[in-house]
């Protein structure tokens, strides 16, 4: 079995972690991931000064519920108060661990000096570090990229300095914030921070299968591995991955039945969790990539076109019904995306 990594006094029953990100894991989407097996899915990224201020939204996405493996609060922000206060917050909430956000290199978080920007000012994100490790006795890891950019690779320098202050793990994407998702994600530049501290190091970055998994471990020789956008449509890619780390079984993605389930579930726990309107609304774009992923209907545009149809649809009720006749079993022809498409615009017409 893969012994999995061990951050300050916490034990993580794997080597497959899950990225904190936002709109995606949230409450609803962590239980079914670790239900499948996953070991460690952090929440969704809270402002850390919202949550002082108990913003209904900010709260409900540090949300920590009954049957996980861990409860991992990821904070951001850029004013050190604000995060030490956040902090405790998480520990009275029940957080196993505490992650810090100097990663995102959305816009709207840069521009608040938060985020990956923290990368520019590493002086501040020391003192952020200092206050969020001050506030509570949980265990602090921070979650960065390679830089700001490819001028200022500066994540060995940042993560010595995270380790001295008492940071107990550290993950890195393989990318510059300048970068945001394109190109190809650098794992053996992670192998660098790696040199530099000996605190656990975790690799993100274009990790969707087993043999990416394998090549980012072996390039980076980071103690574990982290999934971002993996995992949409997947909510079992962690589990799947863990095992094929730890014997080598080949991944079985679930078949016709099993994922109809997996989905039909997600959407019923989006529902009871945020109540209707809003938790149908928030399953849509799970709902969208759940369609992308699955490899029927065979042909693109008839999975475009379902996928639509799906989206549109008010009810919790008739989206279970349109899932199950959408994931029916079909003998597909020569034609089939012609007759799919065609089923489909009748069904909309009716």
């Amino acid at each position: 079995m893969n012994p999995g990594i061990q951050i300050g006094d916490v034990q993580v029953p794997g080597r497959v972690l899950t990225a904190p990100m936002t709109g995606i894991t949230d409450l609803p989407f962590r239980r079914l991931a670790s239900r499948l097996g996953a070991a460690y899915v952090a929440t969704e990224m809270v402002a850390a000064a919202e949550l002082a201020r108990a913003r209904p939204d900010v709260v409900r996405r540090a949300a920590v519920g009954e049957g996980l493996p861990l409860t991992v609060i990821q904070l951001v922000g850029g004013d050190p108060a604000a995060i030490a206060e956040g902090a405790r917050m998480a520990e009275r909430a029940g957080a196993d661990i505490v992650d810090l956000n100097f990663g995102c290199p959305a816009k709207e978080v840069t521009g608040a000096a938060c985020g990956s920007a923290l990368m520019r000012t590493p002086d501040l994100a020391c003192r952020i570090m200092e206050a969020a490790v001050g506030a509570t006795s949980r265990p602090v890891t921070v979650k960065m990229r390679l830089g700001w950019d490819d001028a200022s690779r500066n994540a060995p320098e940042l993560a010595q300095r995270a380790e001295e202050i008492g940071v107990r793990a550290v993950t890195v994407h393989g990318r510059t914030r300048q970068q945001f998702y394109t190109g190809k994600a650098d794992w053996a530049a992670v192998a660098e921070v790696k040199a530099a501290v000996g605190v656990p190091v975790i690799v993100n970055g274009d990790i969707a299968t087993a043999e990416d998994a394998r090549t980012a471990l072996a390039q980076s020789g980071a103690d574990a591995l982290m999934l971002g956008r993996g995992v949409y449509g997947r909510p079992w890619l962690a589990a799947h991955l863990e095992r094929a780390l730890a014997d080598g079984t080949v991944l079985r993605e679930p078949d016709r039945e099993e994922r109809l389930a997996i989905v039909v579930e997600h959407l019923r726990a989006s529902v009871a969790f945020y109540g209707l309107p809003l938790g149908l609304k928030m399953f849509r774009k799970h709902l969208g990539w759940y369609v992308e992923q699955a490899p029927w209907p065979a042909d693109p545009a008839a999975r475009r076109t379902a996928k639509a149809r799906l989206c549109r649809l008010d009810t919790a009720g008739d989206v279970e019904a349109a899932l199950a006749e959408l994931w029916r079993p079909v003998t597909y022809s020569g034609n089939s995306a012609v007759d799919i498409r065609q089923q489909l615009a009748e069904a909309d017409a009716a």
